[in-house]
């Protein structure tokens, strides 16, 4: 790893491109229910951070590709992290949806 790679940040508009090309991805928002509620990505599942060890029940394969996003990307890289010790082989961490700029739905 380059000490560069520490401080890059996950590109949210690639990574969404990326989960709709990807056959039978899911798009998992790790924010809580109240985030989740006011604005989030159309066709996200939102499993909040401290409940991620319910995923199994949603997504039962473990070699699902999951994209996994939050608010910043702090939340994502640990819930990204946690899929992997959960068993998760194709977790790709993409960062903060403040900083995306696709459409949006609420509720």
């Amino acid at each position: 790893m380059r000490i560069l790679d520490l401080f890059k940040t996950a590109d949210i508009q690639a990574g969404v491109e990326k989960y709709k090309n990807t056959p039978h991805a899911v798009l998992l928002d790790v924010r809580t229910e109240e985030e989740y509620k006011y604005a989030h990505i159309p066709g996200s599942l939102n499993i909040p951070l401290d409940r991620l060890e319910t995923i199994e029940t949603a997504v039962p394969d473990t070699k699902t590709p999951i994209f996994v996003h939050c608010q910043s990307g702090a939340r994502s890289r640990r819930a990204a992290a946690m899929l992997n010790r959960l068993g998760y082989t194709q977790v790709e961490d993409i960062g903060g949806i403040q900083q995306y700029t696709g459409k949006t739905e609420r509720g």
